[in-house]
C-alpha cells in the first residue's frame, strides 16, 4: 500500500475518534459545570477542563480574551477557525476519506460524508438551538455508526488495519489524558471518595460514563468509584474497550501483521508497552504516583505515534 494512501486512512480514523472523544470530553465537562460547585467556582473551571487537556487554552484566550461558557462551548463543538474542535475534525476526516475513497466500502463512505453533511447544517443552526448534550450524544452515535459500518463492510487487508491503527492510537492517547485531568481535579479528595466526598465521587462516576466504562465498573467492584479502581479499570483491564490495556493490546497486534521490516521500531515499542502494562500492578502505579506515572507514559504514546509515521506513512 502506498504511504500517502495509509496516512488518509490512518488519520481519517484518528479524527474520527478524536471528534468522539472530544464530544464525550465536552460532555462530561458541561455536566459537572451545571452541578453545584461546593466553593469551587461558578461552573466555568469545569468547562475549561477540555481547553487544559488538549492544550488550546492561549490559543482561545488570544482570540475570547476571557473564559465565557457559551464561546467556550463553541470553540470546541463548532468553531471553523479552531483545528482542535469537533467541526474541524470531521471535515479532516471527511477530506482524508474523500483522497481514499476506492479503498474504503459506500456505507464508510456514505456514513462519514452525511456526518459532514449534517455538522454543517448544525453549525448553521447553532449549539444552543441544538442542544449540547444532544450534540455530544449525535457525535458518538455518528462514530459507532462509522466504526460498525468499518468492521462490518470492509476487507480484513492492510487498509483495515490502518483504519483500526488509528483508532487505538488516538483512543489511548485520550483515556490517559482524561484520567489525568480528572485525578487532578479531584485533588485531596482523590483518595478519599469511599469516605463519602460527592464532589469527588462525582468526579470519577462522570469520567467512567464518558469512556463508557462505568457498567464495567460496577459489575467489577462494589466500592464506589475511587481513584484506585478507576486507574485500575482504565489503565490495566484489557477486557475494558477504552482502557490503556486494550488499546495496546489492539495495537502490539496489528502492526505484528503489517508487512515489512520498516516497521520494526513502531513493532519493539508497541510489544515494550503492551508488556509493560500486562505485567504492572495498581499499586506500583500509586505508588509511583498515579500523576507521575501517566505523564511518562502519555509521551510513550506520542513516541509510538512518531514511529508509525515514519515507518508507514512518510514516502520512501
Amino acid at each position: 500500500m502506498l504511504s500517502r494512501t495509509a496516512s488518509d486512512l490512518y488519520w481519517m480514523s484518528r479524527y474520527l475518534e478524536r471528534a468522539e472523544n472530544l464530544a464525550r470530553m465536552l460532555d462530561i465537562s458541561y455536566s459537572l459545570s451545571l452541578m453545584p460547585q461546593d466553593g469551587r467556582g461558578d461552573g466555568l473551571h469545569e468547562l475549561a477542563m477540555p481547553l487544559l487537556i488538549t492544550g488550546t487554552l492561549d490559543d482561545y484566550l488570544e482570540r475570547h480574551g476571557e473564559l465565557h461558557a457559551e464561546r467556550l462551548l463553541h470553540f470546541f463543538a463548532l468553531d471553523a477557525a479552531n483545528p482542535a474542535s469537533i467541526y474541524s475534525c470531521l471535515g479532516a476526516a471527511r477530506a482524508s476519506a474523500h483522497a481514499v475513497r476506492g479503498r474504503i466500502t459506500a456505507d464508510m463512505w456514505e456514513n462519514i460524508n452525511a456526518t459532514w453533511l449534517e455538522i454543517r447544517g448544525i453549525a448553521n443552526q447553532g449549539l444552543s438551538r441544538y442542544g449540547m448534550s444532544r450534540f455530544c450524544e449525535w457525535i458518538k452515535e455518528r462514530s459507532h455508526l462509522f466504526r460498525g459500518a468499518s468492521y462490518g463492510t470492509i476487507m480484513r487487508n492492510d487498509a483495515f488495519r490502518f483504519i483500526r491503527l488509528g483508532t487505538f492510537i488516538e483512543r489511548a492517547d485520550n483515556t490517559l489524558r482524561l484520567l489525568d485531568a480528572r485525578y487532578e481535579m479531584a485533588g485531596d479528595q482523590a483518595e478519599a471518595v469511599s469516605d463519602g466526598t460527592a464532589h469527588a465521587y462525582y468526579q470519577w462516576s462522570a469520567l467512567l460514563r464518558a469512556l463508557s466504562s462505568f457498567e464495567a465498573y460496577t459489575e467489577i467492584y462494589r466500592d464506589a468509584p475511587g481513584a484506585r479502581h478507576v486507574a485500575e479499570l482504565l489503565l490495566l483491564r484489557a477486557d475494558v474497550p477504552r482502557s490503556l490495556r486494550a488499546c495496546t493490546e489492539e495495537i502490539d497486534q496489528i502492526l505484528a501483521q503489517l508487512p515489512g521490516a520498516n516497521g520494526r521500531p513502531a513493532q519493539r515499542l508497541a510489544a515494550e508497552m503492551d508488556a509493560r502494562l500486562r505485567y504492572t500492578g495498581i499499586s506500583e502505579i500509586l505508588d509511583e504516583g498515579l500523576h507521575t506515572w501517566l505523564t511518562e507514559f502519555i509521551p510513550l504514546v506520542r513516541q509510538l505515534g512518531n514511529a508509525i509515521h515514519s515507518s508507514y506513512l512518510e514516502a520512501a
